[in-house]
């Protein structure tokens, strides 16, 4: 089974949100934001292994200096195997030399991140107004 990193693949609604649902993300809920969320972003990336979404990231940008990822997912079946950082890398190149990269991350995906050569920034901490319970 050949795996496929691409970037700004076609996407459907039922296996997004059975991808999101698989990880626990609750934004699952709510396909008639997500979906449009998603395609809207400034890149998407995704990942198949014989046709099944696998994984799927984005990013939000100015298209100048700044770069927001709000989104990777891989499914827990396939976690642990490098997806998540080609997902990562497709990413960061197309925003190489960005004065500003920055996500939000926590448990286990900081380490993650960290890998991906992140790092906290200075004394800021995150801060939002949230209406979920986790992702």
């Amino acid at each position: 089974m050949a795996l496929v990193i691409s970037l700004n693949d076609q996407i459907q609604e039922a296996e997004v949100v059975a991808l999101y649902r698989a990880n626990g993300w609750s934004s699952a809920e709510k396909p008639e934001k997500l979906l449009p969320a998603l395609r809207g972003s400034d890149r998407l990336v995704t990942a198949r292994e014989s046709g099944r979404l696998i994984g799927i990231g984005n990013a939000i940008s100015d298209g100048h200096l700044v770069v927001y990822y709000p989104h990777m997912l891989v499914h827990p079946d396939f976690q642990g195997r490098g997806i998540g950082r080609q997902m990562m890398q497709q990413l960061l190149q197309c925003y190489e030399g960005f004065h500003q990269q920055m996500l939000t991350a926590d448990g286990d995906a900081v380490a993650f991140y960290q890998r991906m050569g992140f790092s906290p920034a200075g004394q800021t901490r995150s801060m939002w107004i949230y209406s979920g319970d986790e992702h």
